[in-house]
């Protein structure tokens, strides 16, 4: 599945890149039914539905400085940001956090396999010490509320977040501003029509 899926998702990535992913996601299939990566459902549309989307939030900002992915699990975005760095931003240092022993050593492997430096924190995210991260993501992982705890934990004074949000992002949104002011642009998801990149700046409490 790996190269003829990748090559028909349209990535518009070079053929190194496009190895590299291959690779990973190799990995991600072999381990995936032991330790529930990602959905049984969703592992044949690997390419269309996670790679695709982590592409598009590696290309929401300028890769600078520090990306920490937050609950990395599978590797989405986090795994594919450093893939993507390797050669488009090769100076960006990648951290990806995990709290989940076996994920993280599944992150560690799918790294080496497809030749890409990252670090991997096994640890949780409420109780790490501060990552002063340029950009901050996470995946999947919770609220918009929780997710603005963590972002003021985790992401320097002029920093920016991405999120990706489903279709009930604008009530996470209005929730989330109950106890927080920031800044929100809503990139519309190629992958989803009813999602969205929150790209996140400014945050404090309300």
């Amino acid at each position: 599945m790996s190269g003829e899926a990748g090559s028909s998702a349209n990535l518009d990535v070079s053929r190194e890149t496009m190895d590299r992913l291959n690779r990973f996601v190799a990995v991600l299939e072999k381990w995936n039914p032991r330790i529930n990566l990602v959905s049984r459902n969703s592992i044949s549309e690997v390419w269309t539905r996670h790679i695709a989307d982590s592409l598009q939030v590696f290309r929401c900002t300028t890769p600078i400085g520090h990306w920490v992915d937050l609950g990395s699990g599978g590797g989405f975005p986090g795994l594919v940001i450093a893939i993507l760095a390797q050669e488009m931003a090769p100076d960006l240092r990648v951290t990806l956090v995990e709290s989940d022993q076996r994920k993280s050593a599944f992150l560690r492997t799918a790294a080496r396999e497809a030749g890409v430096r990252c670090t991997v924190i096994t640890e949780r995210i409420e109780t790490l010490e501060p990552q002063e991260a340029d950009i901050l993501s996470a995946r999947a992982l919770a609220d918009l509320e929780t997710l603005m705890d963590y972002t003021q934990r985790h992401l320097k004074p002029g920093g920016v977040a991405l999120f990706p949000k489903g279709v009930t992002w604008k009530k996470e949104c209005v929730a989330a501003r109950q106890r927080w002011n920031f800044n929100a642009e809503q990139i519309t998801s190629k992958t989803d029509p009813d999602a969205v990149i929150l790209k996140i700046e400014g945050v404090s409490r309300a």
